[in-house]
């Protein structure tokens, strides 16, 4: 069953890649998903991402929790 991670007070300009490059140091992601606002198409700010491993989840939490990205 996949571990499902919220990521928050990401900067508007992040991308797909950039979550996938930083959060794979821990472990392979299943799934990245970004929200955009339904009125104008921009990055809320924050992510959701997937591991099928709870131990990846949680080094995640541990490792990134409280860390810088992008400024």
């Amino acid at each position: 069953m996949p571990i499902r991670l919220f990521v928050g007070n990401l900067p508007y300009n992040v991308t797909e890649a950039e979550l996938r490059e930083l959060f794979s140091a821990v472990g392979p992601l299943s799934k990245i998903y970004l929200p955009t606002d339904r009125e104008t198409g921009k990055l809320r700010g924050f992510a959701f991402l997937e591991f099928n491993d709870n131990a990846h989840a949680q080094e995640a939490i541990r490792r990134f929790n409280s860390q810088l990205f992008k400024g």
